[in-house]
């Protein structure tokens, strides 16, 4: 079994944020293997579906991004989850606007869903696909994750979300996150 996990903010005023770019490609993917979200006991929506006979979990926790290891620590307690076993994919601001990078393990670099995941996980050791949204020019962090992408930036930006998705499906497929690094980055 995997667990992909999206990280972002529940709520039409979030829905196309900076800090939403995780929900975006878990959407994409469940839109791709036909699966539906629904709302768990553990805080998070969650989708399934099946590839070569494993289950696969999407999740988009409600808990808002900084809270986010209440439900994913659960969930992975709840489904038998493996830390090798989960991806998260999320914005990034010290990567390159558009950029994607995979790491396998790292500190949160001050973001505080990582900070609620490592948390809850009690380890810095999981696979990541982070997107890359910059430093703000001129806003406070906050006011840069927390608002939409112009109309200049929406093709480059869905573009990143597209291939984030398209490096899940590879590690899903694949069983192997350090190929799907070398693919992808």
């Amino acid at each position: 079994m995997k667990m992909i996990v999206g990280l972002g903010n529940p709520g039409k005023k979030y829905e196309n944020t900076k800090h939403n770019v995780g929900f975006m490609a878990v959407d994409i993917l469940a839109n791709r293997h036909g699966a539906t979200f629904k709302k768990h006991t553990f805080e998070a929506e969650v989708a399934d579906f099946f590839v070569n006979g494993e289950k696969i979990l999407l999740v988009k926790p409600l808990t808002f991004m900084n809270e986010s290891g209440r439900a994913v620590g659960p969930l992975m307690t709840y489904f038998g989850i493996y830390p090798e076993e989960l991806v998260v994919i999320h914005d990034d601001l010290d990567l390159a606007f558009g950029k994607l990078r995979l790491r396998q393990k790292g500190s949160a670099g001050g973001h505080n869903g990582l900070k609620s995941l490592i948390s809850h996980l009690n380890s810095q050791e999981f696979n990541r696909i982070k997107i890359g949204i910059g430093r703000p020019n001129g806003k406070t962090v906050v006011n840069h994750v927390l608002s939409p992408f112009s109309k200049e930036e929406q093709p480059e930006i869905l573009a990143c979300v597209d291939r984030a998705a398209e490096a899940a499906d590879y590690f899903i497929e694949s069983n192997d996150f350090i190929q799907t690094m070398n693919r992808f980055n």
